[in-house]
């Protein structure tokens, strides 16, 4: 399993918490941080995902 994935799932579950506590408390730029962060981690997770095919690690 590549890197990549690993810290992109780690990125998209961070944005995801933060995206919950921004909805919690009201606050509409953390809300925006965390979707902004668990997007990158997803791209993130399917560049590590990619080079696995790459590889044949899949």
């Amino acid at each position: 399993m590549d890197r990549d994935r690993i810290e992109g799932a780690v990125e998209k579950a961070k944005g995801a918490a933060k995206e919950i506590a921004g909805k919690i408390t009201g606050d509409a730029k953390l809300e925006a941080e965390g979707k902004a962060q668990k997007a990158a981690g997803s791209a993130q997770n399917a560049v590590g995902g990619l080079k696995d095919t790459i590889k044949g690690d899949a």
